[in-house]
């Protein structure tokens, strides 16, 4: 059956405000259709097999009176309350044996039946009977009492569990604040250590390089005195023998000059004819005596020569020998 065939055939199901779908032989409620007609407040759909309420029902919140007695119910829509318009609900002979906490919603609800369901013994003593128009007032009135309580239960319950989980999630960002707390001061402690690290690699180093250059300098001033010494040593060996040498040299010369002086004067004596001179005979008379004493010392001359070849000779070979 088509929709526009479906749409026609409730309108044809219309009386006023009222619809009536009882022994339609029904399954399901035709919610798109009943929400066409938001003028048709009453529905019956007693004495069919509808079996569960589509969510959508509770979107026909024009509904004022439903009548669903008579079907096979097991469950109700958790958005239920919703209908907020309505006044008088049949659920006569289901099989319910809860009703929504959204039920307590319901603050214009003035009628209920809820006799011959396997209702839960809390909502069973709650209901009580419907068998006339005080009762299931009553009915309405208690359960919508009982649903208000199960509702603050379950509010109180959620709050605790919403509480639950706030505290929870405090401890974990808490938790999460410590760790990365710990990872900062960890990494922070770790620049420090790599910062320090570094310092002492630099102090190090520049330590290394001052010892360098501490050690080059003293080098360079060791080589400055060694050289200085050495200059020095040089100059007193160079410089120091030069006056002795020349005081030597010159008394040398002296000597020879006087020397030849005397030769020159002794050869002028014996040579020539001053030796008959006056101041000739003392010379002459001493060359004479110095010819004499220089044969007579030949032989004493000439051993001497000899001792000192041979102490010469053996000086030189031990100290060859030495050497070796």
């Amino acid at each position: 059956m088509s929709k526009s065939s479906k749409v026609l055939n409730l309108r044809d199901k219309i009386s006023g405000n009222e619809v009536d779908l009882s022994l339609c032989n029904l399954s399901e409620v035709p919610v798109r259709e009943l929400a066409l007609f938001p003028k048709a407040t009453v529905v019956d759909l007693s004495c069919n097999n509808i079996t569960s309420l589509p969510p959508e029902f509770c979107n026909l919140t024009h509904l004022v009176k439903v009548d669903l007695s008579k079907n096979q119910l097991t469950s109700l829509p958790d958005d239920l309350g919703n209908l907020v318009n309505l006044q008088h609900l049949d659920l006569y002979n289901n099989k319910l044996t809860t009703l929504p906490v959204s039920f307590s919603q319901l603050r214009s609800l003035k009628w209920l039946d809820l006799k011959d369901n396997p209702l839960e013994p809390g909502l069973a003593k709650a209901a009580g009977d419907c068998l006339d128009e005080k009762q299931c007032k009553q009915c309405s009135s208690k359960v919508l009492q009982h649903m208000r309580a199960i509702q603050e239960d379950v509010d109180r319950a959620r709050e605790k569990r919403l509480l639950r989980e706030k505290e929870l999630e405090k401890k974990r960002e808490a938790k999460q604040r410590e760790r990365e707390a710990r990872e900062k001061e960890a990494r922070k402690r770790e620049k420090a250590e790599e910062k320090d690290k570094r310092r002492k690699e630099y102090n190090a180093q520049m330590a290394a390089l001052a010892a360098q250059e501490q050690q080059k300098k003293r080098n360079e001033e060791r080589k400055k005195k060694n050289g200085q010494a050495a200059a020095d040593k040089k100059a007193v060996v160079q410089s120091a023998p030069k006056p002795r040498r020349s005081l030597i040299g010159l008394m040398f010369k002296l000597l020879l000059l006087l020397l030849l002086g005397l030769a020159g004067v002794a050869a002028a004596c014996r040579l020539t004819d001053l030796q008959k001179e006056a101041m000739c005979v003392p010379i002459n008379a001493a060359v004479d005596d110095g010819l004499s004493w220089a044969r007579e010392q030949e032989g004493v001359v000439r051993q001497l020569v000899q001792n000192m070849s041979s102490a010469a000779k053996e000086f030189l070979d031990s100290t060859q020998a030495s050497k070796n």
